[in-house]
């Protein structure tokens, strides 16, 4: 019984110990990134690359998950709202659907796929080809030179991303009404009920949803990247460990600002 219950404790303290890593962080990096001096050259060009892996390279792939995601979110809430006899509340679904779930949600899963997988795996074989360690020796913090920069980038790439999954998604979903002849929708009348329903709330969420994750994504993927072992074989395992760590810390927060913003 002790045990069970010192297991339990020992679980307990290790989920605490990384949460409160995981702040200090985020929290290193927005200090860090609002002095001036840290932007220098090789910094900047370090975020641009990597917002232009992450956020450019990316924009057809979750443009495309966008277009679909519409469709199938309007074609479900016709359905219904029809049954209803309160189609005029087209807009409000879609907002709620498109912009505080559905669009941070497959936003976020798709940079974690793509870029989480590339930022745990690169930094790994830096690691174990010991140019972490040459870093360190040259007196560059590895810290500000290979994990900032790939944090910021990432977060500001989910964020543009999450934009464009809603803009994107409100056309397919606007195309699909107009090609289903539903509601007698017109394209100003559409957009005018999907702006009228967002409010502030929408905006906090969708900002919380898209640039907090990322950020959690960045630092779970450099973690485990930085800290692989001396072996190859330590690679798959922290890219692994990394997507884990990255969805759990998605839903996570994605749950606690849902419940903060409703209640």
């Amino acid at each position: 019984m002790n045990n069970w219950i010192g297991s339990i404790g020992n679980a307990t303290l290790a989920r605490l110990g990384a949460v409160a890593r995981q702040a200090g962080t985020l929290f290193a990096v927005v200090w860090k990134a609002l002095q001036p001096r840290t932007w220098t050259l090789p910094f900047r060009n370090v975020v641009a690359r990597q917002i232009l892996f992450t956020g450019y390279e990316a924009t057809g792939f979750v443009s495309l998950i966008a277009l679909l995601s519409g469709v199938l979110a309007v074609v479900e809430a016709q359905i219904w709202l029809n049954k209803l006899g309160q189609t005029a509340l087209i807009g409000p679904v879609l907002v709620t659907v498109l912009v505080r779930e559905l669009g941070p949600l497959l936003t976020n899963f798709a940079v974690i796929a793509r870029s989480g997988t590339a930022i745990s795996t690169e930094l790994a074989n830096m690691a174990v080809n010991g140019e972490v360690r040459a870093l360190d020796a040259m007196g560059l913090d590895p810290f500000v030179y290979l994990a900032m920069p790939r944090i910021l980038g990432v977060a500001v790439s989910v964020f543009c991303l999450s934009v464009v999954f809603c803009t994107v998604s409100f056309l397919g979903g606007f195309a699909c009404l107009w090609l289903m002849d539903a509601g007698g929708f017109s394209m100003p009348r559409f957009f005018a009920n999907v702006v009228g329903a967002l409010g502030p709330a929408d905006v906090f969420i969708l900002l919380a949803k898209s640039i907090l994750p990322g950020m959690l994504t960045g630092a779970c993927c450099c973690e485990e990247g930085l800290s692989a072992g001396h072996t190859f074989s330590a690679v798959p395992i922290a890219a692994t460990r990394g997507v884990i760590r990255s969805i759990a810390a998605l839903f996570v927060v994605s749950v606690l600002i849902s419940v903060a913003a409703y209640l």
